[in-house]
């Protein structure tokens, strides 16, 4: 590397400037270079301006407006500088249709007094003249065109390339203003609206004299990454000024420019210099670097060591001042999975122009890749006898053919079994059973590209060398043979210890100080003490105040005869030296007192060890520093006027006391405020309290300001005076102490969830750190029990996390306790843990103390008042809360005491019904009912009883009844008596069946009273002819039973779902002794008659084989040997959700051969409400292979079904799929293949972010479109304009789909099926079932006999819940939850590897009822993927995948890491949104993605990773700052047709999150077409199905539906499953 130009910076010149201005550099493959480069920008440089106006119809008054600011904009610019220049242009769109209306008199004027329409034109080039600006802009006119979006994309880019018809000058910033009020339209749309015959934009100026765009109706618009990448190299900056109706547009698009800025505009423009001047302030502190033509081979990076770099690259500059840039020059191994040597000379050759953004001035960098061969590699032998003829001599060794080996290829693996040279001695098995035999020597087994076993016999593990913290060979070396190869640097058995004695260096320069070896990395101190810093040296730091003040009283006897051992100095071993001046240099600390004697201070310093006195010099300062006397008359004088202070106080006092009236006025007795408790009594009684504490707020009254604590403490059973705690009698008996203090972090609901790691995190270190501080109290257990909560009334920290824990400890040690506890709250921390000042609580047996803050402003908090609830408790207690003093602050204490007291109530008796059902005949017109009384305490009793409708009706069936029933002392029975009415005529002549029913209800005990078992009970009333007319019947009453013995019904009936297809119901038998139950159940809306019915024996059934997220009802009844009993009520219940099936059938909106809108339908069986779609899509070969990453878009809004994807390659199939999940997680997903470039276009484009799913697919104007249905796309015969369609496999036979979307008048999807397999035997099932809440009804008529062809019956469903606990940096637990299965689960098998690929380890657990297993000896910060299945008597079920990543603190780059025991984490955040790539230019993309959902915390900011999937290069990592609901970055230095892999993690306190990956691959423009399918027609079967299969399917829509509107053709598939290709006719 060399430096070809290097002019130094002249700052004087007021201009941009770059130094060096030309660099060489030859890199090979894999080689790295560096330089600095410097970067003038002047305070004020020339400006540029260059205003691009739409001129459409609607901007009218814009344009008004405009031609009156003129002046207003020259004020603005010469604020800025006084070199500047201001020109004009104007857009509309496209002169053609449908953009421009034809019609020759709307060519001439589109509207009243209204120019031409036009694309483009330069109205004004830039000139400094503002009087020629403003008059030529008032000459302009409005135009107009007809659609809403505008051309503007054509005038930006002939502004950019047109550079001298425009008048940009060389060294000026360029600014580009561009105003509108509409959306753009962008690459493609040209060439739909033209019907293709536009071709793309060549870029390049086509302005004729009079400055008009001349080349609008021959080439395409172009795309943004065009703009992005045209506008860099022309240093434009853009300023969009757009009013709120596009700003959502705009505000997307102008981040994909790496330095731009964006305003909304007022919708008459008034509002423009304001913002232009907010805009360049912005733009003015922001540069971004670019290296253009940079070649395939290289990637540069800028960093900068002054600056920071934002999101978008750019850097925060400061102008006038040179500033320093670092760039980086790297020669990648491989491109593409490439050699760069095999690559052609223009990718390895090339001049990288270096240019800021702004600036004109650049820096060229020639470049070149290396790829030198050696002469012997040039001179082959082809086919050398040295090789045996089977391979060619080069380079002095034999290159053998394929399937030969050897060193001299002397061996076919195919005719040598001979396998002795391959067994170990001792060993029965070839290469120890780890490889392969071939040709007399051991082939070793690999894990994907790796080997994982080595050695002449594969017996060494290449994982089972030794490991340092977790890490193999500390990730320094390589395992070979049992041993570790340590990198360049390193040694030891684990590379644990480097080479180099960097880390022994003491200041000097030395090694240890010479006091000392250096081994491992590591002093070695000879002698080590208490001063002794790692590189042996004495560190006066250490304690240096202790030592200074041990050996004072010495120096001050040896050197001046003073102090403590004045006259005895021959305990003082020091050796004294005297000097005028103590110099720093010579120690590193000084040591000062004074001297009590004569208040004069001295200096002195010492060297060597402190430990070692006798060894000690101490060098003392001779002057000594005394305070003036000159000064000593003021004492008397400071003395007087304290006292004429005291007395004018004094008199201020009296003169208040005596005008009370004054202490408002007077400052010197002005009033200040109190604290004290809001009220003074409250009573509580034990029955309605729903806690064990009180919040007994305290209010401040007076001036606010200022901080006060009030100490409080409680006391229990103050009634009971002079009885002590039953711990104080035994000081040494153990007291349950209850803490609790204010953390100084953040409460999340985390913490209220004992499950979770942030609240087990939390819990350890404060358990950890009051353990700490309570062990040296004698006789302390560790606290245990810790909860955490929020404490509201608390001031402004309300929202901090309030601990509570209790600790174990005698009684005697409770002084010590709450000493302890005001120590640390006053310092704010338990050791390591920080806690809030002013807030603590110690609660004893029988008392309790603390303390609560009143921060500024602040008027009320609450005390939380424990009261001691106990079982003993009187049955009246009183607590006394009392507020003891302000130990901060200057509130006097007000209300100091309250009262507390606690009613006991004890139950006197209970009362209840005898039965919870009866059952009477009207012919006894009266139903008495039993109450019966249990006497508890005798006494007065009180009950309320009245009855309620159930079935039979007041006043039909029986007359409404209310009362009181009174037991007096020793009363237990009494008696509710209800009139029954008898039939009517009406019910005679309907003979109605109907069960009537009344519930008699028991209501408000009273005198100590409590309702008792039945608090209710129900009454049936039995019609006459039930009866056979027996009016004898009277004693029914007394038995619970129907007429002739018939059981009543069942009581209590409740219902719960199981699972999307299991309902658990329950109830209580009825009176009697019923032999069985009869369940029957139906789906809502179905006819009763309809029903299953299921005889169970006990009062519970399971409902099994229904429906998810369907609405079943049910009822039960009792049978005895009479019959079947009375049915109970109705009950409703509803099955959990399960995955949904899949979408329904995507839809191509095609607008290019690179671009189509995708959309889909709602799954046909949602199974619960649709919450997201994901959608992928990837390259696939003519077999529909996959040869390229997938992409993933998450869309989280269910009900907007639609993506745009843009940026595809060229005449290349793509598969595309489509998923849905509801609240059971993901279904199956439906699949398409489509080669965008045999499909017809649509005619128009809405306008769209490329790669950004769309927001309001049904908003916005209607617009052409052409729709095709499709699963998988067969290519088409050539020239063919129908594009074949195979079948989706929708499993509909003879069916029929209608379609009925809202607006339409009908909300109702209906779908009838008829299927038929011919070669099984039938068995007819029907069924009528509603989905959920929805109104989807579906009526299936099935033919089939044995199972479908899903799951077969009996294997195990997916495992649920996989949930990863991490017990240390290498370990883990593993948990699940036990899968529904038909049978019996026999055991589950675990599988894990790493999720880049190696050795597949399973674990096989035979016991069903183990549903975890640890995982021991992982690689921390490696993610691993793991499946369990489950195991029955018919077989494996599917598997539950997931992937865990152990993040370790250990930092395995630094020299002395990692430190065994080094503490590790798991993150907390959960990964951010999905990744959304967007390429800028063939070297750089636009990567943004949103918040995680549970983010755990405060978001930091991101780590983002890129690498190449592929291998080859460096990984690069790049952190990100902020909390943003959506994160955007601009990622530069890619190269084309190269698949990277991108990582995001979030970052919070508790450390990163797991990561989200997204892969990307920037195509290149310029390729050629991809290889079409050829001329011959391929197929790909997917299903197989019987021969007599056969499908019709017709379809119907409304016109509302955004997924069928517009006037272009409908494309329906209707194929019939034969050997020959399916048709599709247009509809």
């Amino acid at each position: 590397m060399r430096t070809l130009k290097n002019s130094s910076i002249n700052m004087s010149l007021q201009r941009t400037q770059v130094s060096p201005q030309a660099m060489y550099m030859r890199l090979r493959a894999g080689e790295e270079m560096s330089f600095y480069m410097d970067v003038f920008q002047p305070t004020e440089s020339p400006v540029d301006l260059y205003i691009l106006m739409d001129f459409s119809y609607s901007m009218s008054d814009d344009l008004d407006n405009l031609k009156s600011m003129g002046h207003n904009l020259a004020d603005f610019l010469q604020a800025l500088t006084s070199n500047y220049t201001i020109g004009f242009g104007k857009f509309v769109d496209k002169v053609s249709s449908p953009q421009t209306d034809m019609r020759p008199e709307k060519l001439r004027e589109p509207w009243h007094n209204a120019d031409s329409p036009f694309s483009f034109k330069n109205v004004i080039r830039l000139t400094s003249n503002i009087n020629h600006f403003s008059q030529e802009l008032r000459k302009e006119r409005i135009s107009g065109n007809l659609d809403a979006p505008e051309g503007g994309f054509d005038a930006i880019l002939q502004t950019a390339v047109c550079k001298d018809k425009i008048g940009w000058r060389k060294d000026s910033t360029h600014l580009l203003v561009f105003s509108t009020e509409s959306a753009f339209h962008y690459e493609a749309d040209g060439t739909n609206v033209l019907a293709g015959i536009l071709a793309r934009n060549d870029e390049q100026c086509h302005l004729d004299s009079h400055g008009t765009y001349v080349y609008d109706t021959k080439q395409d618009y172009p795309s943004v990454p065009t703009l992005v990448r045209l506008l860099g190299q022309h240093n434009i900056i853009p300023i969009f000024a757009v009013t709120n109706h596009s700003y959502s547009y705009y505000e997307k698009l102008h981040k994909y420019f790496p330095i731009s800025e964006i305003g909304v505009l007022q919708e008459d423009s008034s509002n423009i210099v304001e913002l232009l001047r907010t805009a360049f302030e912005r733009i003015r502190s922001k540069m971004d670097i670019r290296a253009d033509f940079t070649p395939r081979a290289l990637k540069t990076e800028f960093t900068s060591p002054e600056f920071e770099k934002t999101e978008s690259g750019s850097f925060h500059i400061t102008r006038g001042k040179v500033s320093k840039f670092h760039m980086h020059v790297k020669a990648l191994e491989y491109v593409g999975g490439q050699h760069v040597c095999s690559l052609p000379e223009r990718d390895r050759h090339g001049v990288i122009h270096v240019k800021p953004t702004s600036l004109s001035d650049s820096l060229t960098v020639s470049t070149a890749v290396v790829c030198d061969v050696c002469p012997c590699e040039q001179q082959q032998e082809l086919d050398s006898p040295k090789c045996s003829f089977h391979g060619n001599f080069v380079c002095g060794q034999c290159i053998c053919h394929p399937g030969w080996r050897g060193d001299t290829c002397d061996c076919s693996p195919a005719s040598s079994p001979n396998n002795e040279g391959c067994v170990r001695p001792g060993d029965a098995e070839p290469c120890s059973g780890r490889g392969e035999c071939l040709c007399g020597k051991c082939q070793c087994y690999s894990e994907g590209q790796s080997l994982r076993f080595d050695g002449a016999f594969c017996e060494f593990d290449v994982l089972q060398c030794p490991r340092t913290s977790g890490f193999l060979c500390n990730d320094r070396g390589r395992c070979s043979r049992g041993a570790c190869v340590c990198e360049s640097g390193w040694e030891g058995p684990g590379c644990e210890c480097p080479t180099s004695n960097d880390t022994c260096i003491d200041s000097r320069g030395g090694i240890c100080n010479n006091h000392g070896r250096c081994e491992c990395g590591r002093c070695i101190c000879d002698m080590a003490s208490l001063y002794t810093s790692s590189t042996c040296e004495i560190s006066y730091s250490l304690g240096f105040q202790a030592v200074c003040e041990s050996i004072r009283d010495c120096v001050r006897c040896q050197t001046w005869g003073t102090g403590n051992l004045k006259g005895n100095c021959s305990s003082c071993h020091l050796q004294i030296q005297m000097v005028e001046e103590l110099k720093k240099e010579e120690a590193g600390e000084h040591c000062s007192f004074q001297d009590e004697d004569d208040d004069c201070t001295y200096h002195y310093t010492l060297e060597g060890d402190p430990n070692v006195l006798p060894n000690t010099t101490v060098r003392v300062q001779k002057n000594k520093e005394c305070p003036p006397g000159t000064f000593l008359w003021l004492i008397p004088l400071l003395i007087f006027l304290i006292l004429l202070l005291g007395l004018l106080l004094l008199l201020c006092w009296k003169f208040c006391a005596c005008c009370k009236a004054c202490l408002a006025l007077l400052p010197c007795c002005a009033r200040g405020r109190t604290v004290g408790f809001k009220e003074d009594h409250y009573m509580l009684r034990h029955s309605l309290m729903s806690s064990e504490h009180l919040d007994t707020p305290l209010v401040r009254s007076g001036s606010l300001q200022g901080r006060d604590t009030v100490r409080w403490r409680i006391h229990n059973n103050v009634h009971r005076q002079g009885i002590a705690s039953p711990a104080a009698s035994s000081p040494k008996e153990l007291v349950p102490y209850g803490l609790s203090l204010r953390l100084a972090r953040l409460f999340t609901q985390n913490l209220m969830k004992p499950d979770t790691r942030e609240f087990e995190q939390l819990r350890k270190e404060v358990e950890e750190n009051l353990n700490e501080v309570f062990k040296h109290i004698p006789g302390c257990h560790k606290v245990q029990q810790t909860k955490f909560r929020l404490q509201p009334n608390s001031g402004k920290r309300q929202d901090h996390t309030i601990v509570d824990t209790v600790l174990t400890a005698p009684y005697s040690a409770k002084p010590d306790i709450i000493k302890a506890v005001e120590k640390h709250v006053s310092h704010e921390a338990f050791n390591d843990l920080k806690v809030a000042p002013g807030y603590y609580t110690v609660t004893s047996d029988q008392d309790a103390q603390g303390m609560v803050e009143f921060q500024e402003a602040v008027e009320l908090v609450d005390v939380r008042v424990p009261l001691f609830i106990r079982d003993d408790d009187d049955d009246e207690k009183q607590l006394q809360v009392e507020a003891i003093e302000v130990p901060n602050g200057i509130a006097k204490i007000g209300r100091r005491v309250v009262n507390i007291t606690i009613i006991k109530e004890q139950a006197s008796s209970l009362i209840t019904f005898l039965q919870p059902a009866y059952s009477h005949s009207r012919f006894d017109k009266l139903a008495k009912i039993p109450v019966l009384r249990e006497i508890i305490d005798n006494g007065k009793s009180q009950v309320t009883y009245r009855t309620r409708d159930l079935t039979a009706k007041n006043g039909r069936d029986y007359l409404f009844t209310e009362g009181e029933l009174v037991f007096q002392p020793g009363e237990t029975r009494k008696e509710v008596q209800v009139p029954l009415l008898e039939l009517t005529e009406i019910d005679t002549l309907l003979n109605s069946c109907q069960l009537k029913q009344f519930a008699i209800d028991l209501l408000h005990p009273k005198y100590g009273a409590k309702i008792g078992r039945y608090p209710q009970t129900t009454v049936t009333i039995a019609d006459p002819e039930l009866v056979d007319g027996v009016p004898s019947m009277t004693g029914l009453a007394q038995v619970p039973q129907s007429p002739k013995g018939r059981l009543s019904a069942p009581l209590n009936p409740d219902a719960r779902a199981l699972s999307s297809r299991e309902i658990s119901f329950n109830w209580f038998p009825p009176p009697g002794k019923p032999l069985g139950y009869k369940v029957k159940y139906w789906m809502q809306g179905d006819p009763e008659s309809e029903a299953h019915l299921i005889d169970v024996k006990t009062p519970s059934a399971e409902l099994t084989n229904l429906y998810p997220f369907s609405d079943y009802e049910m009822q039960v009844c009792a049978y005895n040997a009479v019959g079947e009993g009375t049915y109970s009520d109705i009950i409703r219940c509803r099955t959990l959700e399960e995955v949904p099936s899949e979408p329904g059938r995507l839809a191509f909106n095609v607008v290019s051969s690179t671009v189509t809108q995708l959309s889909w339908g709602e799954p046909a069986e949602t199974n619960g409400v649709i919450t997201a779609y994901e959608v992928s899509y990837g390259p696939v070969n003519e077999d529909n292979v996959p040869i390229g990453p997938l992409k993933k878009v998450l869309v989280e809004d269910p009900k907007k079904r639609v993506v745009l994807i843009e940026n595809l390659r060229e005449s290349q199939p793509y598969r595309y799929m489509v998923k849905a999940r509801n609240g059971a997680g993901w279904g199956p997903q439906r699949e398409a293949t489509i080669n965008l470039a045999t499909q017809p276009k649509r005619p128009m484009s809405i306008p769209i972010i490329p790669d950004v799913p769309i927001i309001d697919a049904e908003g916005g104007e209607d617009y052409d479109s052409y729709l095709m249905y499709s699963t998988d796309v067969l290519r088409s015969p050539a020239g063919s304009k129908r594009p074949s369609v195979s079948d989706d496999s929708e499993h509909l036979m003879n069916g029929r789909v209608d379609f009925s979307f809202p607006g339409s008048g009908s909300g109702t999807l209906t779908r009838t099926a008829n299927t038929s397999y011919h070669q099984l035997s039938s068995h007819m099932h029907q069924e009528h079932r509603v989905m959920g809440s929805s109104s989807l009804t579906r009526d299936y008529s099935t033919m089939l006999m044995g199972h479908d062809s899903r799951k077969p019956l009996g294997i195990p469903d997916t495992p649920t819940r996989l949930v990863f606990s991490a017990l240390g940096p290498t370990s883990l637990k593993v948990s699940w939850q036990e899968p529904r299965c038909d049978k019996e689960v026999q055991g589950y098998s675990v599988q894990y590897q790493l999720l880049s690929g190696g050795e597949v380890h399973r674990i096989t657990i035979p016991n069903p009822s183990q549903n975890s297993v640890v995982v021991e000896d992982l690689l921390p910060n490696h993610s691993y993927i793991f499946k369990v299945k489950a195991q029955s008597e018919e077989g494996w079920g599917p598997e539950r995948e997931g992937v865990i990543t152990i993040e370790s603190q250990v930092d395995p780059q630094s020299p002395l890491s990692p430190v065994p025991g080094t503490p590790f984490t798991l993150s907390t955040p959960c990964a951010p949104g999905p990744l959304v790539f967007t390429a800028l230019s063939p070297d750089s993309l636009h990567l943004s993605w949103e918040r995680p959902r549970e983010p755990n915390g405060p978001i930091l900011g991101y780590r983002i990773t890129c690498e190449m999937l592929h291998g080859g290069g460096e990984p690069r990592t790049i952190y990100v700052e902020g909390d943003n609901l959506e994160t955007t970055l601009t990622v530069p230095h890619l190269s084309e047709n190269v698949p990277y892999k991108f990582k995001v993690q979030a970052n919070t306190t508790q450390g990163f999150g797991p990561e989200r990956e997204g892969l990307i691959t920037i195509e290149s423009q310029d390729r050629g077409a991809f290889s079409q399918f050829g001329g011959q027609q391929y197929m790909r079967e997917v299903y197989k199905f019987p021969t007599d299969y056969t499908t019709k399917t017709s379809i119907s829509h409304s016109s509302l539906d955004p997924h069928f509107t517009g006037r272009g053709s409908l494309l329906l598939c209707n194929p019939q499953k034969t050997k020959g290709n399916s048709a599709c006719p247009k509809a």
